[in-house]
C-alpha cells in the first residue's frame, strides 16, 4: 500500500451524560479547521490499542475523563487525504474534567439525542448516535 493509501486507525467516543430531569445528553464538538459537528476522536499513537487511543482522544478534545460502557461500533471512510481511515467508537461517561476551547476543538455541546442527530454534520456520525441511542433505553 503506498503512504497516500496506507490505512489510518483512530478511535472516539460518543460520551453521555443523564440530567436531573432523568433524560440523556450527548457531548458534541466543533472542529473550526473542518467547521464540522461531531464526536470526539482522532488518530492512534504507538503502542496504543483503540480503547486507549478512544479515551485520550476524548479527554484531549473534551477535558473530560471518562469510563468506556461498551462498543458502538467502527466506520469506514476516506480521509481529507483520500486515504482509507477506520474509526472504533465507544460509548463514554464522564467522570471528571471541564471543558477548555483549544485551536483543534473551540467548542462542545450537550445536546439531547434528538437535537444531537440534527447537529451532526455527517451521515456516519447520525447513523451511530442511532445506534448508541439503543443502548440508552
Amino acid at each position: 500500500m503506498s503512504a497516500a493509501q496506507a490505512l489510518v486507525h483512530a478511535s472516539g467516543g460518543i460520551v453521555v451524560r443523564g440530567t436531573d430531569g432523568g433524560d440523556v445528553e450527548v457531548a458534541l464538538v466543533h472542529r473550526p479547521s473542518y467547521d464540522d459537528w461531531t464526536f470526539p476522536k482522532g488518530k492512534r499513537i504507538q503502542g496504543e490499542d483503540d480503547r486507549q487511543t478512544a479515551l485520550r482522544e476524548v479527554e484531549e478534545e473534551t477535558g473530560l475523563l471518562c469510563r468506556i460502557d461498551g462498543a458502538i461500533g467502527r466506520v469506514q471512510y476516506r480521509d481529507r487525504k483520500d486515504r482509507p481511515k477506520t474509526v472504533m467508537y465507544w460509548l463514554m461517561t464522564p467522570l471528571e474534567g471541564t471543558f477548555h476551547p483549544t485551536s483543534e476543538v473551540d467548542e462542545l455541546r450537550w445536546l439531547p439525542v434528538e437535537q444531537a442527530e440534527e447537529l451532526l454534520t455527517y451521515e456516519h456520525d447520525r447513523k451511530l448516535l442511532r445506534d448508541a441511542a439503543r443502548h440508552l433505553r
